[in-house]
C-alpha cells in the first residue's frame, strides 16, 4: 500500500503503482487540503465569472452560463469532448493516466470536492479502468479528448475494461459498491483539462525504457566477453576522462556486469609485453568495431536523456495541470496554461530518439554475431546446422532490420507539428500524447529487437562453447534464454520464442536493478 502525502509521489512509487499494481491510499492531511481548496473555491466564485465555471470553454467563454445551467455545464464538457477514435488504450497506460490525474488533483489547486479524488483512487485500486481510444489529444488544453472518457466512467457513463471484460461503467461501479462522483463546482473541467495521459503514457515508456537501458548494457558485455575483447573499453580511467555522467555510470554499470568474467583480456597483458611488440601481422583485432568498443560513449546519453525524462514526469505528476488554478493561500483564481504538454512532448521527442539509438547498437551487434566475414569466429548467421540446407538466425535479422528502420522513421520529433485548431483558440499546441505514443512504439520495437540479439547471443555462446567463461551476469541471462529458445541445429519457426524473450525482458529484473 502506497500512502500519498501532500509531498506527492515519488518515481519508486509510481513503479509500483503502475506497474505491480498495488494500491494507493491518501494520508489526513492530504485529504484535508484537497477539502480546504474545494470550500474556498464554494465561498470565492459566487458573484464572480470565474471561466468554466460560469462560461463556456474555449471560444466559447465569451458567454456567461445563466446559474441553473452551472452543473449541466460541467456534464457537457465530458460528454461533448468524448470523441476519441481507434483502439483502446492498454489498461497499464489508463492505470498511469489516473495516477497522473489523482497526483495533479492532491496538489489542491483544482478546486474539486474529496469525493472525486477518493472514487479516482477506488478505480486505480480496484481496477476499474475507463476505455480511452487512442486518438484525439493535440495536447494542449492538455488532453481534453482522452481524459474525458476517463470522466465519462467516473459519472458512471460511458465504459470500463474490467477483470478483462469490456463493461458498462455504470454496472461495474455498482457490483463494487460505488457512486458516480457528483458535479459540484467545475469538477468536468478540472478531470478533462491537463496532460495527464500523456504523462501516464510517458511514464510507462521512461519505465520500461530503463530496463531496456540495463538488458542492453548487460548485451553488450556478453557480446565483447564472445568477442574476447580488451576490457580497457569499460575502465574507468578511459571514461573519466570524458566529462558525461552518464558515459561513466554505463561502464561502472559493464563493469559489474563483467565481474568474474574469463572471456574479457587485459590489453596489459596480452599486448604491453616485448614478446607481443616484436609481432608484425596481429591475428586478433587490436580495437573491436564500434558497437562493441563505443558502448559507454553510445548508452552513456541513452541513460542521461532516460534520467532526464524521469525527472520530468515525475514532475508534471506532482504539477498544477490544469485551468484555472484556485489557490486558496493568495485567496484568488489564477487563468493561464499550466494545461499545455510541451514539457512531456519535448522528452518523449528526445526519449524516442534515445531509445531508437539504443536500438541501432543492438541491431549493429546482432550483425556482428551473424557476419561470419566480420566477426571471423562464428558460423554465418549463428547456424548449428548444415551450411545451406539449415539457416539459423538469418531471417530473425530480417526481423530486427526491419524493426529498427522504424523506429528510425519514427523518431522525427512530434511536438514540432502543431496544428491551430478549436477556432485557433488553440493557436500551439504540443501533440504530447501523440508523441508519448510514438514513442511507446518505439520502446515496443526496440525491445523485439533486442529480444532477438539476445537470442543470438545465446547461440554463439553454443557456437563457441563458452558459457563457462562467462561473467556470473551474462552466464545467469544465457541460460534464462535457453530455457525460452533452446540451442537448435534444426529450422524452427521463432515466432513464439521472439515474443518470449521480449516478455522476459520486460518484466525480469537485472543485476543492475
Amino acid at each position: 500500500m502506497n500512502v500519498i502525502e501532500d509531498t506527492g509521489f515519488f518515481l519508486e512509487s509510481l513503479r509500483s503503482i503502475i506497474l505491480k499494481g498495488e494500491s494507493i491510499s491518501l494520508s489526513g492531511n492530504t485529504k484535508r487540503n484537497v477539502a480546504a481548496c474545494f470550500e474556498f473555491l464554494e465561498a470565492f466564485s459566487s458573484e464572480k465569472i470565474i471561466y468554466g465555471i460560469n462560461t463556456g470553454f474555449g471560444p466559447m467563454a465569451q458567454y456567461r452560463i445563466d446559474d441553473g445551467a452551472l452543473t449541466q455545464l460541467q456534464y457537457n464538457i465530458i460528454r461533448s469532448h468524448a470523441t476519441g477514435a481507434g483502439k483502446p488504450l492498454p489498461d497499464v497506460y489508463v492505470r498511469a493516466a489516473m495516477t497522473a490525474r489523482l497526483g495533479t488533483l492532491l496538489r489542491a489547486r483544482s478546486g474539486v470536492h474529496l469525493e472525486l479524488v477518493e472514487l479516482l483512487v477506488e478505480f486505480i485500486n480496484r481496477g476499474i479502468y475507463p476505455l480511452v481510444p487512442e486518438h484525439g489529444s493535440v495536447g494542449a488544453s492538455g488532453d481534453l479528448v482522452q481524459l474525458a472518457h476517463i470522466a465519462l466512467a467516473l459519472t458512471g457513463e460511458g465504459e470500463v475494461h474490467y477483470r478483462g471484460e469490456r463493461r458498462e461503467a455504470c454496472d461495474v461501479l455498482g457490483e463494487n459498491g460505488l457512486r458516480p462522483f457528483r458535479i459540484r463546482i467545475r469538477e468536468g473541467l478540472s478531470v478533462t483539462n491537463g496532460t495527464s495521459v500523456m504523462t501516464g503514457i510517458g511514464l510507462v515508456n521512461v519505465m520500461h525504457a530503463r530496463r531496456l537501458l540495463e538488458w542492453a548494457t548487460l548485451a553488450s558485455v556478453w557480446i565483447n566477453e564472445i568477442a574476447a575483447s580488451y576490457d580497457d573499453l569499460m575502465s574507468d580511467e578511459l571514461n573519466r576522462t570524458k566529462r558525461h555522467d552518464g558515459q561513466l555510470e554505463i561502464a561502472a554499470w559493464m563493469r559489474r556486469v563483467a565481474n568474474g568474467s574469463a572471456r574479457l583480456q587485459k590489453r596489459e597483458i596480452k599486448l604491453y609485453d616485448s614478446a607481443h611488440a616484436r609481432e608484425k601481422v596481429f591475428t586478433e583485432k587490436i580495437q573491436a568495431y564500434y558497437s562493441l568498443r563505443c558502448v559507454p560513449q553510445v548508452l552513456g546519453p541513452v541513460l542521461t536523456a532516460v534520467r532526464q525524462a524521469e525527472t520530468v514526469l515525475v514532475d508534471e505528476v506532482n504539477s498544477v495541470c490544469d485551468n484555472p488554478v484556485v489557490d486558496p493561500v493568495s485567496r484568488n483564481v489564477y487563468h493561464g496554461g499550466n494545461f499545455h504538454g510541451d514539457c512531456v512532448a519535448f522528452e518523449m521527442d528526445k526519449l524516442k530518439i534515445a531509445v531508437t539509438k539504443l536500438t541501432m547498437l543492438m541491431e549493429r551487434q546482432l550483425n556482428y554475431l551473424c557476419h561470419d566475414r566480420i566477426n571471423d569466429i562464428l558460423p554465418p548467421f549463428l547456424n548449428l546446422g548444415v551450411r545451406g540446407l539449415n539457416y539459423g538466425l538469418q531471417a530473425a535479422q530480417f526481423t530486427a532490420t526491419s524493426t529498427t528502420a522504424e523506429n528510425q522513421t519514427l523518431s522525427n520529433p512530434m511536438s514540432i507539428h502543431s496544428i491551430p485548431c478549436n477556432n485557433d483558440n488553440q493557436d500551439i499546441v504540443s501533440m504530447g500524447t501523440n508523441a508519448a505514443l510514438m514513442t511507446a512504439t518505439v520502446v515496443e520495437n526496440a525491445l523485439q529487437v533486442t529480444a532477438i540479439h539476445f537470442m543470438a547471443l545465446a547461440q554463439a555462446v553454443d557456437c563457441l562453447h563458452i558459457a563457462d567463461g562467462l561473467s556470473t551476469a551474462t552466464h545467469g541471462a544465457y541460460d534464462d534464454i535457453r530455457r525460452l529458445f533452446p540451442a537448435e541445429a534444426e529450422d524452427t519457426p521463432k515466432h513464439r520464442a521472439i515474443a518470449a524473450v521480449k516478455d522476459y525482458l520486460m518484466h525480469h529484473e537485472t543485476i543492475l536493478s
